[in-house]
């Protein structure tokens, strides 16, 4: 039924996120589908570069990716038919620009129950919901 599934990770709360796998696994499993996961690292502000060591940026990089590899490497599915990336900038900009580069057909995103905080405040989940151009599952943790 569908034949890219884009899945945003937190790799901070990796239990969030193994729901939607789950979900999104189990969408793909007898068909052809092929799932792609993607991981956005946050922008250090300028302020703090001052601070950070000459490699920072590029072991931050090369850890997300290994942490995501491994993370990929147990989803059960045939390897080629399971992706991942690691991107920097804002969640949901980078997760809205994925989805439209891949074609993804659906986006599976695990999500805490809403506070009073997310509803005063939005959260990732919400605006990915609202603005993308493809079909939106949101798996409640």
């Amino acid at each position: 039924m569908f034949k890219t599934i884009l899945v945003p990770i937190d790799l901070g709360e990796v239990g969030a996120a193994k729901a939607a796998l789950d979900k999104a696994v189990a969408l793909v499993e007898n068909g052809e589908g092929s799932i792609r996961l993607i991981y956005v690292r946050a922008i250090v502000p300028i302020t703090y570069m001052e601070f950070m060591p000459p490699a920072f940026d590029q072991e931050q990089q090369d850890e997300a990716e290994q942490k995501l590899a491994k993370l990929a490497a147990q989803v059960k599915l045939p390897a080629e038919r399971v992706s991942a990336v690691v991107r920097l900038g804002s969640v949901y900009g980078e997760v809205l620009d994925e989805a439209e580069k891949t074609g993804a057909d659906l986006i599976v995103i695990g999500s805490h129950r809403p506070t009073m905080a997310t509803y005063l405040l939005g959260s990732n989940a919400s605006t990915i919901v609202r603005h993308a151009k493809c079909s939106v599952l949101v798996v409640r943790t």
